[in-house]
């Protein structure tokens, strides 16, 4: 028995014959397709999408940089957030024959490394890309490490790499040179661009058949709709305490009054509240038996 059935994961990869996914915690941020038939543990990021031009954007320099710019680390590995890493960061949007090209580069980039692990059942992604690594720093290859790039094929992994990261700027519209700065501040840009579109009702679906499958317009926030049954919450928010003991109280007593909540519902009943401060502290009631997971979701 599963101790969370994690029905909403289950609902989104049901119509589908694979997903995308990638280790929670991980020296290379690298990501590939699993059959829908692979239950994934907690190691694992679960992406309930199966277009391989969204796997070529997010193993494009783009989305690394993005990641390991707003993710955490664990020692010296990088850690791998949805919150932050996933749901924040803006796609591009690009036009179908962009979305072609992308999907048949990620398509040979997922193929590429499977093919070669096939015939090589213990090469690993982590020697793969250790490789790659050095030949990107213009190391020389030699001993243990060319068997590795002969039996990887590493020079057509880079190749791949490459033309995806090109491609990805294209649909961007960016330069294919920026530095990862440069590119940290374009992402944050096209960011808040984004969450300002969501506001007005204009949003960017993933994955619209599922996402939005009756096609309806967003709403724009702070309006209200036909079916609304009252007026808008205009009560102020209590401010986030700061002290670690008034903060997990904090979060208890509205825990307490909700009933049942996400973190990110706890985190929008205080001013200035964060889903990724507000988790872990959901995590800790949990784990000392003031809280309960539900589906997900936590509960007193």
């Amino acid at each position: 028995m599963f101790g969370r059935q994690r029905p909403d994961f289950r609902e989104a990869t049901a119509p589908l014959r694979r997903y995308i996914a990638t280790g929670r915690t991980a020296k290379h941020r690298i990501f590939g397709f699993l059959d829908a038939d692979i239950l994934p543990d907690a190691k694992l990021i679960a992406i309930g999408l199966d277009d391989a031009w969204q796997l070529s954007v997010l193993s494009s320099c783009w989305h690394v940089t993005w990641a390991l710019g707003t993710g955490a680390f664990l020692e010296d590995r990088p850690n791998y957030n949805h919150a932050e890493c996933f749901n924040s960061f803006p796609f591009p949007d690009p036009t179908e024959a962009q979305k072609t090209h992308l999907r048949s580069l990620g398509e040979q980039l997922d193929a590429h490394r499977k093919a070669q692990q096939a015939a090589h059942p213990k090469l690993t992604l982590t020697q793969m890309y250790n490789v790659l690594e050095k030949l990107r720093a213009g190391e020389r290859i030699e001993e243990k490490d060319r068997e590795i790039y002969d039996q990887g094929l590493i020079g057509i992994l880079r190749d791949l790499h490459g033309q995806i990261d090109a491609a990805v700027a294209e649909a961007y519209g960016w330069p294919t040179d920026l530095s990862d700065d440069d590119i940290l501040h374009r992402l944050v840009d096209l960011n808040r661009t984004r969450a300002a579109e969501e506001a007005r009702g204009l949003v960017h679906w993933l994955r619209p058949d599922y996402q939005n499958p009756e096609g309806r317009a967003a709403q724009a926030k702070n309006e209200q709709g036909d079916l609304d049954v009252g007026p808008q919450d205009t009560t102020s928010k209590p401010p986030f305490p700061k002290s670690l003991p008034a903060q997990i109280a904090a979060v208890r007593e509205t825990l307490a009054e909700l009933g049942e909540a996400t973190p990110e519902q706890v985190a929008r009943r205080f001013k200035r509240g964060r889903t990724p401060t507000v988790e872990p502290l959901l995590e800790s009631l949990a784990a000392l038996g003031q809280a309960r997971t539900v589906d997900g979701r936590y509960a007193i």
